[in-house]
């Protein structure tokens, strides 16, 4: 029976465990500790933000980052519709209303004209946006000059979701770095994991003194139990940060790879017109988390499906982009801003196999499956 090729698989390294032992040498088996506080440290340095928290995972941090923002009942908050349902369920945890922007050819990620349009109608409607929360879509950076004037413009704070992108810039300057507040995960799959995970990053030192009360129960300084205010148990612990700070060690090493993994892919497939992969502009270095690529069936004879299926029978894991956020059952009815690229994105679109540890038999297997698909056109 053939192993399974997974599309996006942990990659330890050799650091982590010492930093988990080193937990379990000094008994800090607790939600803090040394770890949590190192991985902090090294988060900060990383993406040249002044402050972070860790936390249980970027749903969380996007979660704190609303109600920092003082986002409540009934306030629409803008997001991108070509992403993954994490980046809109905050929004409804806060029952606050999400407005769509749908997404621009370059990059895949949110339009900057769409959301100057959203903003001004929403404006004429009487409900100015409370915040813009903007997904750097695979870990390909968005178009973030334009769409941080049209923020300041209107004078609307940019909740930067980079989930994906950990390790990709844009004008040279890291992703999780740009918004009022960053956003960043930690999850399983991602490019660098704490097994479970995520950080809120900010330049502002009171934005992430309120996350990390607000995330630890917001127990008010008391030598009792006292709350005056909602909290929630989102810390990250502090075995799961030393995880983190193993993988950080590691972490320009694993955006290199999947990189390479990218452009192994391009010189694979360059003789087909019709498989067009997600584009990088001059001013954008991904951390390429997925190679992603959209099927023109008029140009390839086949479709997305035949070559996911064809896959499958092969026990290598592909998937479907995103379906977007305005498709789906839970946020019908909700506005939305809409070109139709992330609808045509979705129908045509695949993420291959992209994982840093990807093995020569893994090229060999992938090859030969899609080369033989292909050839069926």
């Amino acid at each position: 029976m053939k192993s399974r090729i997974w599309l996006s698989s942990p990659h330890m390294g050799d650091e982590e465990l010492n930093f988990v032992n080193e937990a379990f040498v000094t008994n800090w088996i607790a939600p803090l500790g040394p770890n949590v506080n190192g991985f902090e440290e090294d988060l900060s340095k990383y993406c040249s933000v002044k402050h972070a928290a860790a936390l249980s995972s970027g749903t969380a941090a996007i979660h704190l980052a609303l109600i920092i923002l003082g986002i409540k009942q009934d306030d629409e908050v803008i997001c991108s519709s070509f992403t993954f349902s994490a980046s809109a369920n905050p929004i409804l945890y806060q029952h606050a209303v999400p407005v769509f922007v749908d997404s621009e050819e370059d990059t895949w990620n949110m339009d900057p004209s769409l959301l100057e349009e959203a903003i001004k109608d929403r404006i004429s409607k009487g409900k100015k946006p409370k915040a813009i929360i903007v997904v750097h879509l695979y870990g390909m950076p968005a178009k973030m000059d334009e769409i941080l004037s049209i923020a300041a413009k209107y004078e609307i704070p940019v909740i930067e979701d980079a989930a994906e992108g950990l390790g990709a810039r844009y004008n040279d300057k890291a992703l999780g770095s740009f918004g009022d507040m960053g956003v960043l995960s930690f999850n399983g799959n991602k490019i660098i994991t704490t097994s479970g995970g995520g950080a809120l990053l900010s330049e502002n030192e009171e934005y992430i003194k309120k996350a990390r009360f607000l995330s630890t129960q917001a127990r008010d300084d008391a030598p009792h139990y006292q709350h005056s205010t909602i909290g929630y148990n989102y810390r990250m612990s502090n075995i799961l940060a030393g995880i983190g700070r193993g993988q950080m060690k590691v972490l320009n090493d694993r955006v290199e790879a999947r990189r390479a993994v990218y452009s192994w892919y391009v010189e694979l497939l360059k003789e087909y017109e019709g498989i067009k992969f997600q584009s990088e502009p001059s001013n954008c270095y991904s951390n390429r988390w997925l190679t992603s690529a959209e099927i023109v069936p008029e140009k390839t004879g086949i479709t997305r499906e035949d070559i996911r299926l064809a896959l499958v029978e092969e026990e290598i894991e592909t998937r479907p982009l995103w379906k977007p956020m305005h498709l789906q059952p839970i946020f019908e009815g909700y506005p939305m801003y809409e070109n139709g690229v992330s609808a045509r994105l979705f129908e045509n679109g695949l993420c291959f196999p992209s994982g840093s540890n990807m093995t020569d038999e893994n090229y060999e297997r992938i090859s030969t499956s899609l080369l033989k698909v292909l050839g069926r056109s």
